[in-house]
């Protein structure tokens, strides 16, 4: 009987041991950080993507109003319109421009005549272009650029293109020269 006891006991220690290193390595293996930060107040906040309405027109299924995430793209405009219809002339359109609250987007016909301005053909968005994106425009190099960018970090978004005169390095001259490659605010 001593024997089995000890056998008893030694099968229990082990078991129990095998239990911990498993319940150690499940707890490691969970984050530690929360999916959600409790803010100030002890209420929790998720962050959800900004909607905006854009107007699609011309040669799409269903034309009209579309509401889009801020992050949409030209070709997600047409989708929510129900997609392009027969004979629209996809190949004139930038579909992976960004859009904008507001924005209109005419899907032509092929052959049709073009509208100027009237395709999401705006030209740089100062609010949301990436120092490389704001190379691009005509007398900005990667210098200037960065200042674009961190003049918008520190006060915000330009309200108009004239904003960029209280930028460093931008006067009269070069503001007139990359005016027309800039989509207003």
């Amino acid at each position: 009987m001593p024997t089995e006891n000890l056998r008893f006991g030694l099968i229990v220690v082990v078991v129990a041991l095998m239990l911990a290193i498993g319940a150690g390595m499940w707890f490691g293996s969970r984050s530690t950080t929360p999916d959600v930060l409790p803010a100030a107040g002890g209420v929790s906040y998720t962050t959800v993507p900004e909607a905006i309405v854009v107007h699609v027109s011309g040669a799409v299924t269903r034309p009209g109003l579309v509401t889009v995430p801020s992050s949409a793209r030209v070709a997600d405009a047409i989708a929510g319109a129900g997609g392009a219809a027969t004979g629209a002339d996809l190949a004139s359109l930038n579909l992976a421009s960004s859009v904008r609250d507001g924005d209109q987007i005419v899907v032509p016909l092929v052959g049709a005549a073009r509208t100027p301005g009237a395709a999401v053909d705006r030209g740089i968005d100062l609010n949301r272009a990436s120092a490389a994106e704001l190379e691009s425009l005509p007398g900005v190099g990667p210098v200037l650029a960065g200042r674009i960018v961190a003049y918008r970090d520190l006060h915000g978004p330009f309200a108009a293109v004239e904003d960029l005169m209280d930028v460093g390095g931008i006067g009269e001259a070069k503001l007139a020269a990359m005016r027309d490659s800039i989509a207003a605010p």
